[in-house]
């Protein structure tokens, strides 16, 4: 793929803590959404240690906040209260962990997730227990320091939303694209699924490639959808082209792009995409034009749409892109 705006991770997150005896349960003690912070105090630990993970849930909007009151999460007493704390409380983790993590606190999804494990939703344990849960650790997002009134909550939910798809994509493709999944080295014939697989991801990554050389720099939305066994399977991305030829994309992003596509080619799904936009050298201020291309699969190749064209739409603001 194209070079990416930041670096790429290798795997999924891991939603452990490594460290000396007894660290794991002093950063669940700092995971609560909202949880208020010493002022000056940095989270438990010491910062020199490597390998520290904080890992914070975040509740995403006024109506979540109102629906969590219940459970006690956060002290603050309302919502614009309760973003101060939290952003005050990733500040100071950024400073004193090596790898802080969040993701979407979705209250619906958590009365599910205890309703299913038989836990208390007043109670702490259960909320880490949430938190942590290695089957939704694809929602989990790395903070760097951003704002978190910027893009970073919009991003937290996409997250989720990706998150659920991956889900979707794992049992389809029988957990071949996950790290921990079977190896692809047997010669029995369920190896032999596990590189059809993964090679089918290599091709998905190339023929995203192959869209994006098409398209030329500019500023874009690229979006795709695979009918599915269960539902369409459905991936978005914005996407700033540079003149030399870097990409920029957020990480979850371009791995949903890949799977979805992937998922496509391995199980030989119909789909269609569409990349429109902005082309031209727009992020050095000179004229751009509306464009836009098409392309459909019946499930072994993408190829260009026939027909009529795609209307094009305006790329994305370029500040919209962290």
């Amino acid at each position: 793929m194209p070079r990416n705006g930041r670096p790429r991770r290798t795997a999924l997150p891991s939603c452990r803590a490594t460290g000396p005896a007894g660290l794991d349960r002093r950063v669940r003690a700092q995971a609560r959404p909202g949880a208020r912070p010493s002022p000056g105090q940095a989270p438990a630990g010491d910062p020199a240690r490597p390998g520290r993970v904080c890992i914070t849930g975040i509740l995403t909007s006024r109506e979540d906040f109102e629906r969590a009151r219940r459970w006690n999460l956060s002290d603050a007493g309302d919502y614009d209260s309760y973003l101060l704390d939290t952003a005050l409380l990733l500040a100071e983790a950024h400073r004193g962990f090596d790898v802080v993590r969040a993701r979407m606190f979705h209250p619906g999804d958590f009365e599910e997730f205890c309703l299913l494990h038989r836990l208390d939703p007043a109670e702490p344990a259960a909320r880490d227990r949430y938190l942590v849960n290695p089957p939704l650790r694809a929602q989990l997002l790395p903070y760097q320091g951003e704002e978190l009134t910027g893009d970073f909550i919009p991003r937290l939910v996409r997250a989720r939303d990706n998150g659920l798809t991956l889900c979707h994509i794992d049992l389809l493709l029988d957990g071949a694209l996950r790290p921990d999944g079977p190896p692809a080295e047997d010669g029995d014939d369920r190896a032999g699924s596990v590189r059809a697989v993964r090679d089918a991801h290599r091709r998905a990554g190339e023929i995203f490639r192959r869209m994006l050389v098409t398209a030329g720099p500019g500023v874009f939305e690229f979006r795709c959808a695979v009918d599915a066994p269960g539902g369409r399977l459905e991936a978005a991305a914005r996407i700033l082209h540079w003149e030399d030829g870097v990409v920029r994309i957020n990480d979850e992003d371009l791995d949903l792009v890949c799977a979805v596509l992937c998922a496509g080619l391995a199980r030989e799904l119909p789909g269609s995409a569409l990349l429109t936009g902005s082309r031209g050298p727009a992020a050095q201020g000179g004229e751009c034009a509306e464009a836009a291309w098409a392309w459909r699969s019946g499930g072994r190749d993408w190829t260009s749409a026939t027909g009529g064209a795609p209307a094009a739409r305006p790329g994305f603001g370029l500040g919209t892109m962290c």
